[in-house]
């Protein structure tokens, strides 16, 4: 996130490395999905059991979850782009061979092989458009959102259609779509550098010491469990052919998405992450459990599962958040260690729910998987003081997910400041120094707040800078106000995922040191990303109690209105 840049800039502007590793993520994000409207037809086909296709996705998971420790590893010795491509070879080669066989196990054992190639994905993936996008990081993550979407809701599509040709066509599908970005990945993206320190391959095992990382890694081993249960074994009640089933997780695909990128931070906002989890958790239970006593009537599983769309975008983005604020190690271990528990739980359920299908009836696997997801309630409940102190909840509003550091010198007593918030970007000087005009004219100190986030996307988190560059870039503008004679002080203002929480924070922090006037730029992020997540900017100004200013150094400063809010989303880029 960054609070201010000078200029707007579209989310659809990006290098063609960017728009290479967005094409992958699509395809990617397709691989769960794409299966689905297959499982009846590869039963009938191959002549097996539905507990036997199942390993399909159990093959797949538990080596995605065990490759999970190493991919941190791999990644700090080969470097993101290198650890990119051997990912997408993988996945290239594996899949075509799936495509190939003809026989259940041989699919199960390449499904096994794609599940490295897409560990070794997904755990760079968000990192190098991050890295390769130009003007700012917020483009990117819109355009990594909009290809997840894409991914969720096209892939059952996708594979619905080509089913229906043959059950071999996903998978001759999904190699030729891979190829293609594999070779637009070589071509345009840039070597990336290597981490400064390389990553243990114990370290995500170490790390899951820490109580808060493992509750939330058993809390979501608990929900995956179920939510695979429901992706395995459902398609087989609703006795539909492939095309109908591809429709039908389309738009359970087309509510994962929406939910996970619209309404999540909303209600994350408004109530809290662990409030909004337990709410969740009890909903997916309870569509599961519909799913288990209306498993004859084909008509109330299409529903259910649809609907259970709305409650897994939410999960899904709120566990990753979660994760992140409780977790006291670097950002890529602690999403190793959380990957590592999630993806056993959920490549366990569909071999366990296979036999118990086979012991007994179809619907007792789901109410074992309803069972799941209640039982990650009090798992969840177990680290709900851990989670609460790390969103800094307030007295009387809600909770936040972002603290303000100093850096320098205290600020001294007397004179209240004007603040300047602002991000990573090419024209933040000029906005500092605009701002600090503006603290001369006024006789006031200036506070430089810069704001550092870690985006999450979905199941997946990113730091944009670390500690040390947010430090750095800081100290910058204080030399450079030091130098001119204009007092200053400095803060870095951390923010997981929720641009309005920071914007909150912002706020309440000015109103602690009584600041005159808060000074922002204007938001390269459009009014789409600003409605997703929340705007900073208008958070900011609903909250405080001074004036906030927009300062664009090629017009005089204005204060921010609900009026000027409006014109600045709906201004051109």
């Amino acid at each position: 996130m960054s609070a201010s840049h000078g200029t707007a800039a579209s989310p659809f502007k990006q290098p063609k490395a960017v728009w290479a590793v967005a094409f992958a993520c699509v395809i990617s994000f397709m691989g769960i999905g794409l299966v689905d409207p297959i499982l009846p037809a590869l039963a009938e086909s191959l002549h097996a059991t539905p507990s036997q296709v199942s390993l399909l996705f159990s093959s797949y998971l538990i080596v995605t979850a065990v490759a999970m420790l190493i991919v941190g590893w791999v990644s700090s010795r080969f470097g993101a782009k290198r650890t990119l491509v051997i990912g997408l070879v993988i996945i290239v080669v594996f899949a075509a061979l799936a495509g190939t066989s003809g026989s259940i196990n041989g699919i199960v054992g390449f499904r096994a092989g794609w599940g490295l190639g897409n560990a070794l994905f997904i755990a760079t993936s968000l990192a190098v458009i991050v890295a390769s996008a130009s003007g700012g990081f917020g483009g990117a993550i819109i355009l990594y959102e909009t290809a997840l979407g894409l991914g969720i809701a096209v892939g059952p599509l996708l594979g619905g259609e080509l089913g229906a040709i043959s059950w071999r066509g996903p998978f001759f599908g999904v190699a030729v779509l891979m190829a293609i970005a594999l070779a637009a990945t070589i071509a345009f993206v840039p070597s990336l550098p290597k981490p400064q320190h390389r990553t243990s391959p114990l370290a995500p095992l170490k790390a899951l010491r820490h109580r808060g990382l493992l509750t939330m890694g058993i809390m979501a081993l608990l929900y995956n469990w179920g939510f695979f249960t429901m992706l395995g074994y459902a398609p087989y009640p609703m006795e539909l052919d492939a095309h109908q089933l591809g429709l039908v997780f389309t738009g359970w695909g087309l509510l994962v998405a929406a939910f996970s990128v619209f309404f999540a931070p909303r209600l994350q906002a408004r109530y809290g992450t662990a409030p909004v989890l337990y709410a969740n958790l009890l909903g997916l239970g309870i569509v599961m459990a519909v799913i288990a006593t209306g498993v004859s009537t084909p008509g109330v599983v299409i529903v259910a599962v649809i609907v259970s769309g709305a409650f897994i975008g939410i999960n899904n983005t709120l566990t990753t958040q979660a994760v992140m604020l409780v977790s006291p190690v670097e950002r890529p271990v602690a999403s190793s260690a959380y990957g590592f528990l999630r993806f056993i739980g959920g490549g366990l359920a569909p071999y366990v729910a296979g036999k118990l299908a086979d012991a007994t009836d179809l619907s007792v696997p789901f109410y074992v998987g309803a069972a799941t997801f209640v039982l990650a309630i009090p798992v969840l409940a177990t680290g709900h003081g851990l989670l609460r102190r790390a969103e800094q909840q307030t007295v009387d509003g809600p909770p936040v997910t972002a603290t303000l550091t100093p850096v320098g010198a205290a600020a001294a007593p007397g004179t209240p400041p004007l603040i300047v918030a602002v991000g990573a970007h090419d024209r933040v000087a000029v906005i500092v120094d605009a701002a600090a005009q503006l603290a001369r004219d006024a006789g006031s100190p200036l506070e430089v707040v810069h704001v550092q986030q870690t985006a999450v996307v979905e199941e997946q988190a990113v730091d944009t800078e670390d500690t040390e560059q947010a430090r750095a870039a800081v100290t910058v503008h204080l030399d450079r106000l030091a130098a001119h004679g204009i007092p200053a002080t400095g803060q870095i203002l951390t923010s997981v995922g929720d641009h309005a929480a920071a914007g909150r924070v912002l706020a309440q922090h000015a109103s602690d040191v009584h600041a005159r006037t808060v000074a922002v730029g204007r938001s390269p992020r459009g009014p789409l990303a600003q409605f997703a997540d929340g705007s900073f900017t208008t958070a900011l100004t609903h909250a405080a109690d001074c004036t906030v200013v927009l300062v664009d150094p090629d017009h005089s400063p204005r204060p921010l209105t609900a009026a000027t809010l409006t014109e600045l989303r709906n201004s051109p880029a």
